[in-house]
């Protein structure tokens, strides 16, 4: 193996591992984008209650919650990789069990074993990244995962739309919704297979005092000189840290603890999945009839695709924070308007329409990818593994919580209310980020820790 000369970087390597990973990122945006598509069929095919079609959308994010939950133990135990392939499995299984049941309680089942793997790898997927990226394209190599999130939404609704053009209205009842989850077995599996061709993350191999297999990874990103050096830190930021989630609690890293949770939370207060998972819901609201807002849906997603491009050339060249203020101040403005038109019942023009596009460009290009960014690269090297855990199963929690909350806010406080209160939570979060969120740009994990620490000393 050929090492690189010192200071250069070995992006083809490093590209080729993260897009990988990031793949976990596309059956994320795949198993929580296919049941829009199915659902209908579904609850004509088990004559299912309201309830139950609520529990058929929100039973995956309970299963997201169990899995990033034991996403952080599980994976300082037995690697970052070994689980990811466990998650793969999941996915796999959990496609399978979905295309296949005859009763709504083993879809649901199946759908809970298919959001642990979601769980896992929306933790581990972006954790993974920042631990073997180098640090001038850290960012944009862990919003790959969130690129690849869109994308599997994107993509989804396309071949929901080409399934259900391939049968009749009885066919959709029997056949169709099966397919549409028995697609992702594809994925699943290419993701299960690619990942054998990977590393294992090295920061994770020095912690478990294998520097000598470290080093060669090392070597193949960095270069001699910086490899070296690079494992030095490493070493050196275990022997400060006790590994214990305690240790968070801490002065200096308890503001560590409050921006990735903080972050995780807000991300999804400021109504994101509301829009996405509703999206139809809302612009039939506005006087569209069902064609135009399922084209009007696609539109929605086409946006969030380009505008999370766009966050990739961005984050390593302008920064997180910065992307974090334009983007919440923007979504607070979009957000205020959206409740006005519904406030004075001006709707049956464009003005819904644009300011929701406009509303999910400035999510993707800041709070979807940059929340991800910062939450795997803000913690500790011995504890990041469960406190990312911490962070992600917050996000998952008020993922829940928005999504559960959002019809029966919408059917009682009304439109123009429930969007106010999405466009309070984004200006909190424009101030939130001015007060104490850090800029983490060309730093490395290392610098990143001894940044808290500063904050401790003083």
């Amino acid at each position: 193996m050929t090492a690189n000369k010192p200071g250069q970087v070995s992006m083809k390597f490093v590209t080729l591992v993260s897009i990988v990973s990031a793949l976990g990122g596309l059956l994320f945006g795949f198993d929580t984008a296919v049941v829009s598509g199915a659902i209908g069929f579904m609850e004509e095919r088990f004559d299912l209650s309201k309830m139950q079609v609520g529990w058929a959308v929100s039973s995956l994010i309970i299963g997201c919650i169990i899995g990033a939950a034991m996403s952080g133990v599980l994976s300082d135990r037995f690697g970052r990789k070994r689980v990811l392939i466990a998650a793969a499995i999941l996915f796999v299984i959990s496609s399978v069990g979905s295309a296949i049941p005859d009763t709504f309680s083993w879809f649901v089942i199946a759908r809970i074993v298919g959001g642990i793997g979601i769980g896992i790898t929306s933790t581990l997927c972006p954790l993974y990244n920042a631990e073997i990226a180098p640090a001038k394209y850290r960012g944009r190599l862990v919003a790959l995962n969130q690129l690849a999130i869109v994308t599997g939404i994107f993509l989804t609704y396309f071949v929901n739309l080409w399934i259900v053009n391939s049968g009749g209205d009885a066919w959709h009842v029997s056949t169709a919704w099966r397919w549409m989850f028995g697609v992702g077995i594809i994925p699943g599996i290419l993701f299960l297979v690619l990942l054998f061709f990977v590393p294992e993350s090295p920061r994770w191999l020095i912690k478990q005092g294998k520097s000598a297999e470290a080093l060669p990874i090392l070597l193949r990103i960095h270069g001699e000189e910086l490899a070296k050096q690079e494992v030095i830190d490493i070493k050196e930021s275990f022997k400060q840290e006790s590994g214990s989630i305690r240790q968070l609690f801490n002065p200096g890293l308890r503001i560590a603890l409050i921006v990735g949770v903080g972050l995780a939370i807000l991300q999804q207060v400021t109504g994101i999945n509301a829009i996405m998972y509703y999206a139809p819901e809302i612009f039939k609201a506005t006087g569209a009839g069902t064609n135009a807002a399922l084209i009007q849906t696609i539109l929605v997603g086409l946006i969030n695709f380009i505008f999370t491009i766009l966050a990739l050339w961005l984050i390593d060249k302008v920064g997180r924070r910065a992307l974090l203020l334009v983007g919440s101040a923007s979504m607070t403005l979009c957000l205020l308007v959206i409740g006005y038109a519904f406030q004075t019942g001006n709707t049956s023009g464009p003005i819904v329409l644009i300011f929701i596009l406009l509303y999910v460009a400035s999510f993707a290009v800041s709070l979807g990818p940059v929340v991800w960014v910062i939450m795997s690269e803000i913690f500790p090297n011995r504890i990041r593994g469960k406190a990312t855990a911490i962070a992600a199963m917050s996000l998952w929690a008020a993922d829940y919580v928005v999504s559960q909350s959002f019809p029966p806010l919408l059917g009682s406080a009304g439109p123009a209310i429930t969007f106010w209160i999405f466009g309070f939570m984004a200006l909190f979060t424009f101030f939130f980020t001015w007060r104490i969120v850090p800029e983490t740009k060309g730093k490395s994990l290392e610098e990143i820790e001894a940044l808290w620490s500063s904050k401790k000393a003083a």
